[in-house]
């Protein structure tokens, strides 16, 4: 069975020898993308699709619950739209894909594929809104979008992914600014819920922040190597927007006044968070609530009587109660099987022979501690369950502990070079000035992924200027 594994992962870099290549490997190897003709544009393979699903269904959920409806906008955005807010524009003037040609004719109007939604949705918001009456519009996109990226890598930085984008508008700037950190809750919730990721969450610097916006927040996720991924935004806009698109409406008093606006958005950057926070060198180590397929049934000796149908009646049984299983009839060795489905990152494998039938039991695997469960199969599905809250438990815990482990206080220049190059958050405390962080930049390439809501003062001096302290900052390398 171990020369089997070591056959089948042979391939896999391991990750203390090049983690970039070993996450290269695992996306290929577990079949979750593959690369198109197009440098940035990749495909979905179902397995790694059906992660994205998992994702979209628990968010969706959720945003319904808070009473957003869904939409879709147009997929391009004509040029002279585009350039009605000037921030805006600069912000994405680089990353834009744009089309001159409709036809065999040249587009006087050139258009050009969404980087992002906020000027279809204000436009489209100038129209539909005319009263107080009409507020709030809490909406929300499921889509692609496309920024010409220069480097790409498989979910976690492309020139095309899938997201969704929120977008809303609200009569007043203190239901609006609810809005921007309740999306931000359910953001975090979900990596509690499905993903098994702790986020550190927070107001960006306004260096960091978005294009547009007032004030943006984050959830940032840590990965082995010590660097952080943003692996969500929400923005208060205010009024911006707004203005430069005439949004408008008729107060209850009859005066014209001008609503605030939000957005908020994840992407399939996700799956890569998944994929390099939990896997090894083994592969995939997917948490349960969002594992494509929960539980593999492995017949042993499935040529012998009996075998094939008891894990049929396994799996009908499981599959009864929403469990997410599959069995693999194949008709290759339970070594290949039991490393294959490793790579896949499978919570739980499901071992049935000829002896298991006749003691009535079988055995549990869990893949992201290898222990193994003899479980009488009269209590097969309330182990099953137990397990998988065990596993999502055990999961969040190695994260979270990893987390803890590599926030540290620094108190000046050399020590932040030291933590971020060891890899980890360095906690510092900051005057506020941006020449600050472009010199952090410059000298360590680190940079500020968030201001912590928990801000507990310190030091009383920012370690790179000398001024005075005003903002706890976490600083890290980052994808």
């Amino acid at each position: 069975m171990k020369e089997n594994n070591v056959i089948k992962n042979e391939s896999i870099t391991r990750q203390e020898d090049d983690f970039a290549q070993w996450y290269t490997d695992v996306c290929l190897k577990a079949e979750l993308m593959d690369y198109s003709d197009v440098k940035g544009f990749i495909i979905y393979r179902p397995y790694g699709y059906a992660l994205w699903e998992n994702i979209k269904n628990y968010l969706d959920m959720r945003f319904k619950q808070t009473g957003h409806e869904n939409i879709y906008m147009p997929l391009v955005i004509p040029e002279s739209l585009f350039n009605k807010e000037k921030e805006h524009v600069e912000g994405f003037a680089p990353e834009t894909l744009i089309a001159t040609i409709g036809g065999k004719n040249k587009l006087e109007d050139r258009l050009i594929i969404r980087p992002t939604s906020e000027v279809l949705f204000c436009q489209h918001y100038a129209k539909v809104i005319s009263s107080y009456r009409d507020l709030p519009k809490k909406y929300n996109q499921w889509c692609s979008v496309v920024r010409w990226e220069k480097t790409t890598r498989p979910f976690l930085r492309g020139s095309e992914f899938l997201w969704q984008e929120g977008h809303t508008m609200h009569l007043t700037e203190q239901e609006a600014r609810h809005e921007t950190l309740s999306m931000l809750e359910i953001y975090d919730e979900l990596g509690k819920d499905i993903l098994a990721i702790p986020f550190v969450k927070g107001k960006k610097t306004d260096k960091e922040k978005f294009a547009g916006a007032l004030e943006t927040y984050s959830i940032e996720a840590l990965m082995p190597d010590g660097k952080a991924l943003q692996s969500g935004t929400t923005h208060y806009f205010g009024q911006g927007f707004a203005k430069a698109f005439n949004v408008s409406y008729q107060s209850k008093e009859g005066k014209l006044e001008t609503p605030y606006q939000t957005s908020w958005g994840v992407s399939t950057r996700l799956i890569g968070s998944i994929i390099m926070v939990h896997g090894d060198d083994n592969g995939l180590v997917l948490p349960p609530y969002v594992a494509p397929i929960q539980v593999v049934i492995i017949p042993i000796a499935q040529q012998k009587p009996n075998v094939l149908p008891e894990a049929r009646k396994i799996y009908e049984l499981l599959t009864k109660h929403n469990i997410r299983v599959k069995i693999d009839e194949t008709d290759k060795t339970p070594g290949y099987k039991f490393a294959d489905w490793e790579m896949k990152g499978v919570p739980l494998r499901l071992e049935i022979g000829p002896r298991d039938i006749e003691n009535n039991r079988c055995v549990l695997v869990k893949r992201n501690t290898q222990e193994k469960i003899i479980v009488n199969q009269d209590d097969l599905l309330n182990q099953v369950d137990l397990l998988l809250k065990i596993i999502h438990r055990e999961m969040y815990q190695k994260a979270y502990q990893f987390l803890l482990d590599h926030i540290t206080e620094v108190h000046s220049l050399d020590e932040l070079k030291q933590v971020v190059d060891k890899g980890g958050y360095a906690k510092m405390m900051w005057c506020g000035d941006e020449d600050c962080e472009n010199k952090i930049k410059e000298l360590t390439t680190a940079t500020a992924r968030c201001m912590p809501f928990n801000q507990q003062e310190f030091d009383d001096v920012c370690p790179i200027c000398g001024k005075k302290a005003k903002k706890v900052v976490l600083f890290a390398k980052a994808y």
